[in-house]
């Protein structure tokens, strides 16, 4: 197999509600069809033009894929980590890296969307402090399986994860272009990622992105060739009319459409960026849709 990168797949947020037995078909087929990964977002409730929308929760949808597949890493696309307390973070993501047997990859972010805050009752304030504080306490416990923490928003006295995580713990990805958060991350991490509207879906923009990426490796002391780069990408198939988003802000972005042929020469010129995995947001997103695009998987299989 000459796949350029690893490819992913996120399945529905607020396109549509979606019910489980749909969900648990799309992420089957999925695996069946070849994709690398399977991700959820990790968000709450929006209120849009329509009405309110929202997913289901992520972590239990995670744990829920993870035993009905075998092969294909999963994760959140990004967690949100002020959606828990950090130490009930990382006992999730501890038990759900035991149910898929060591496939999860911790993505983390520091939430922006301050309609699901209110609703929900999470405080919105000081979000960057609270996440280098969250990002310590669940790094820690996941890599060591211990910490003693008291910091200003979290405290975590003579913390054990027990049963211990697999040694290392599950790689962490980070879904960050904020300087702080990078600062606070870098030095860490094993994954970066980035949202298709950050950089305008575009090889030529991606590029951009990652030169602002190495920059801030180097300026914490990493080696850029050390973090993995990984991104979304969004993809028209059949049928696609335009996904529908919780918030417009964070759309800004057009879609690769075209034949297999023309979506997988796409794909190829994201290779020369050296990303290192995709996580393909399809329009729209229904099993038949990630059955079709298994053409473009074939293709750029063959090289």
């Amino acid at each position: 197999m000459s796949r350029p990168f690893a490819i992913g797949v996120q399945l529905p947020e607020v396109e549509r509600e979606v019910r489980w037995p749909e969900l648990r078909k799309m992420a089957i087929t999925a695996e069946a069809v070849g994709f690398d990964s399977v991700w959820v977002g990790d968000h709450l409730l929006y209120q849009t033009p329509e009405g309110a929308r929202g997913p289901w929760e992520a972590w239990s949808l995670l744990a829920a894929i993870g035993a009905v597949t075998e092969h294909v890493q999963i994760g959140p696309l990004v967690a949100a980590t002020s959606f828990h307390s950090p130490t009930m973070l990382a006992k999730k993501a501890a038990t759900v890296d035991e149910i898929s047997n060591g496939r999860l990859i911790v993505g983390l972010g520091a939430g922006w969307n301050q309609t699901e805050y209110e609703a929900f009752g999470f405080p919105f304030d000081h979000r960057a402090s609270r996440f280098e504080e969250a990002f310590t306490v669940i790094r820690t416990l996941l890599r060591d399986g211990s910490i003693d923490f008291a910091g200003k928003y979290y405290t975590a006295r003579d913390c054990e994860l027990v049963p211990r995580p697999r040694p290392g713990g599950p790689p962490l990805m980070i879904g960050s272009q904020g300087p702080r958060v990078l600062r606070a991350t870098l030095p860490h991490v094993d994954m970066w990622n980035a949202w298709h509207a950050w950089y305008g879906n575009t090889p030529s923009g991606l590029t951009t992105l990652l030169t602002k990426l190495d920059a801030a490796c180097e300026e914490v002391g990493r080696d850029p060739s050390e973090v993995a780069r990984t991104v979304a990408i969004m993809i028209r198939t059949p049928g696609g009319t335009g996904r529908i988003y919780g918030d417009s802000e964070h759309e800004g972005s057009n879609a690769i459409a075209g034949s297999p042929a023309e979506i997988a020469d796409r794909l190829m010129t994201f290779a020369s960026t050296g990303i290192d995995h995709a996580q393909l947001v399809l329009d729209p997103i229904t099993t038949e849709s990630i059955e079709w695009t298994a053409q473009i998987l074939a293709i750029l299989d063959a090289g």
